[in-house]
């Protein structure tokens, strides 16, 4: 649990590019501001492979294979607030270009006709997630709280964003907070 009056939160990467985990840790001395009012479960930074019961969940990347839902589906469960965080998470963003793609045979082209390939096979391994047929936005998985926009989302629409959910105000991002890069 976290320690007394601070709010526990968690935060993962699907698929997508990390950018917005680095926006996050853009806030700089912020951090310390920020580490008064909340304790981290699941993160980058953590190593915990696990989500635990959490105040707010954070997530970036659009899910595209049956690991990311596994992992969306715990934060869901253990998160009562749940952010999708980045165009990846919002729209499916940058890996969802493939969507108009069979994936079979883009499977095919990557791995076993490419020009250089020799004796390629498309991998099979039981320890590799099943790809997702489209990658999908998070809402279309799970129920989501709240969206912060941006590719990725600035360090500063990250901090007023947090701060006023923290603060228990309704977060409202203004003219140039947004941005896509």
């Amino acid at each position: 649990m976290a320690e007394a009056g601070k709010l526990r939160v968690a935060t993962t990467s699907l698929a997508g590019c990390f950018g917005c985990h680095m926006s996050l840790l853009d806030i700089d001395e912020r951090l310390f501001a920020l580490l008064e009012k909340v304790e981290f479960d699941r993160t980058p930074l953590t190593d915990i492979k696990h989500c635990g019961p959490c105040d707010i969940g954070i997530i970036e990347g659009g899910v595209c294979n049956a690991e990311n839902v596994e992992v969306l589906r715990e934060f869901r469960k253990n998160c009562k607030i749940l952010i999708a965080m980045g165009a990846c998470a919002v729209t499916g963003g940058l890996p969802a270009q493939r969507n108009h793609l069979d994936l079979g045979a883009c499977l095919q082209e990557v791995y076993l006709t490419e020009p250089g390939l020799v004796n390629g096979q498309i991998p099979n391994d039981p320890e590799l997630p099943l790809p997702l047929d489209q990658v999908h936005p998070l809402h279309e998985v799970v129920k989501v709280d709240y969206f912060i926009p941006g590719c990725p989302p600035s360090a500063d629409a990250i901090w007023k964003f947090l701060t006023d959910l923290i603060a228990g105000r309704t977060p409202r991002l203004g003219h140039g907070l947004i941005e896509y890069d």
